[in-house]
């Protein structure tokens, strides 16, 4: 099995500041990054406290990654390879005030300016010269404090109600690496159309949009085109589109408002361990040339789309490990949201640079083997680390685990003798898909002899 190791040495800063670090995952969220965000948005520190404004910042991204531990033990991991630096431990009440003094801005600006597509040598992601993306919605679980009820409600579930109130989160994924181009979320209350919606700013020509069935609405397909990116989106079998003309292939091209789209019906059968079963798919895009954007790519492309339901099971069930969010305030959401985003994307870029290391390795073939930031160690001696009563809101319903193909992508790495993080990056491993997201991904085609689109009745 191909592996690649990382076991440099990670710098720190000096005095109160050494904390202020996220060991190899530095690289991609450096001191400068986070100093310019601080000064951009006006959350410098006026005067040096035991928790620097950079500090917190990290202690935010390293809460993301042990989101077993209160703020307290998060700050330990962070000193766990600072032995020999004369540090104090700060109280949970000064961990609690330097998170709102710093406020939620400096998070986003930072997400910012790590959001994007991960850039890669392979050509995972790309289809006949356009970047693949998609996008969705899901929900998170947030405390039932009074302050989260006056903005967070909780939603209905079939005959009953959810636990815990719920935040609405959408986000464009790229395709490929599974790295986040763009977020938008609040409360669960507003739909998952008006989130959508404000993602079009990060649409461009040149990409080509992936989409379910819940975005094939008119006004919000025209509001998409209107940017200038191509949109592939699943729509009703039984939806009335008069057919305005007739291509070669059999497709359909018919009128959405002012927006021009091909009608793609096919046959797609999925195999499975049980059998095979048979549906319909009824597609619309905005690729209206059958000879340059055949039919048969388009429906195989489209499950594509399932990338970004991977990168929601890694955050929800691998990094967050089920657990709901921690703060009690709508700001202290906000900016917990915005630290689950970007630590997401250093740690999606870092999964890139691996596979890049291994040649005709996609980077969607890396994933989470293990929750990051795992096997955790006592910053000094006889200080026991354990969950405490109170440290974090209790799980809400834990789904399984069902990340991709497991790659160990963040693991702690200590030497006693260096000053350097137990958060480092210890092993990428690629490998083959588990069994059962082989329906969804590897066994999910349409009819191959040939494969053709269902003429319209």
């Amino acid at each position: 099995m191909e592996q690649a190791a990382i076991t440099r040495p990670v710098g720190v800063a000096a005095g109160v500041f050494a904390p202020g670090h996220i060991g190899e995952l530095t690289r991609i969220v450096p001191f400068e990054m986070v100093d310019a965000v601080l000064a951009a948005t006006g959350a410098v520190q006026r005067r040096v406290r035991l928790v620097p404004a950079r500090v917190t910042v990290y202690l935010l991204l390293a809460g993301v990654l042990f989101t077993g531990l209160g703020y307290r033990q998060v700050f330990d991991r962070l000193c766990a390879g600072l032995a020999g630096l004369a540090l104090a431990r700060p109280s949970a009440s000064a961990l609690r005030q330097a998170r709102q003094r710093l406020g939620p801005a400096p998070m986003k600006a930072l997400f910012d300016l790590v959001r994007g597509p991960a850039a890669t040598t392979a050509a995972a992601g790309w289809w006949r010269g356009l970047r693949v993306v998609a996008i969705d919605g899901t929900l998170l679980s947030v405390p039932d404090s009074p302050a989260n009820l006056t903005v967070f409600t909780r939603q209905r579930l079939g005959n009953g109600i959810s636990g815990y109130p719920q935040l609405r989160l959408a986000a464009l994924v790229a395709c490929g690496t599974r790295s986040v181009i763009g977020a938008a979320f609040g409360p669960a209350a507003t739909g998952e159309l008006e989130y959508a919606r404000r993602l079009a700013v990060d649409l461009r020509a040149g990409m080509l949009l992936l989409g379910d069935r819940n975005f094939a609405a008119a006004a919000l397909l025209n509001h998409f085109a209107a940017t200038g990116a191509d949109l592939l989106v699943r729509c009703k079998s039984g939806r009335n589109l008069p057919p305005v003309a007739r291509c070669r292939d059999g497709t359909v091209l018919a009128r959405l408002g002012a927006l021009t789209v091909r009608v793609i019906d096919a046959e797609v059968s999925i195999v499975t361990s049980r059998g095979t079963r048979t549906g319909h798919y009824r597609l619309l895009t905005t690729l209206i040339d059958p000879l340059t954007h055949p039919a048969g790519e388009l429906v195989r492309l489209y499950h594509e789309r399932w990338e970004i339901e991977t990168a929601y099971a890694e955050l929800k069930s691998t990094i967050l490990d089920g657990h709901v969010l921690r703060a009690r305030t709508p700001a202290g959401v906000e900016q917990e949201v915005w630290a689950l985003l970007v630590a997401y994307q250093a740690l999606r870029t870092a999964m890139t640079d691996a596979t890049d290391s291994v040649p005709g390795t996609d980077p969607d073939r890396a994933g989470f083997h293990h929750r990051p930031g795992r096997r955790p160690r006592p910053a000094r001696p006889g200080l026991r680390h354990h969950r405490r009563h109170g440290d974090r809101p209790r799980r809400s319903h834990r789904p399984p685990r069902a990340g991709p193909a497991p790659a160990q992508a963040a693991g702690p790495h200590q030497r006693p003798h260096r000053q350097t993080s137990d958060l480092q990056i210890q092993r990428t491993r690629t490998r083959h898909r588990p069994d059962h997201l082989q329906s969804h991904h590897q066994h999910h085609h349409a009819h191959e002899q040939p494969l053709t689109p269902r003429p319209p009745p």
